[in-house]
């Protein structure tokens, strides 16, 4: 796998020319709001830098947010993020 640094995708943006989905409104790519993810999760799908963004951050181990359009948490990919509170009575009885 090919090693991409946050300075490489920078880059490699810059020389596109246009500006990418998550370069207007970072916080969204980090937000606690599982709506917020899932939007940002969207934004991804068309951007040219998805597949290389999304190599990096598995190889750097992102320790949370969106990166190529999947939610990282605790360096991990994650189908969705749970809201906070209390777990369901299902994760309780288990």
């Amino acid at each position: 796998m090919t090693s991409y640094s946050l300075a490489t995708l920078a880059r490699r943006a810059a020389d596109l020319g246009d500006p990418l989905p998550c370069s207007d409104n970072t916080q969204l790519w980090f937000s606690d709001q599982p709506a917020d993810l899932e939007l940002a999760k969207a934004c991804c799908e068309a951007c040219p830098l998805r597949r290389s963004c999304l190599a990096g951050a598995v190889e750097r181990g992102e320790p949370c947010g969106v990166w190529g359009g999947e939610i990282f948490e605790k360096g991990r990919i994650v189908a969705f993020k749970r809201p906070r509170g209390h777990p369901g009575r299902q994760a309780r009885a288990s």
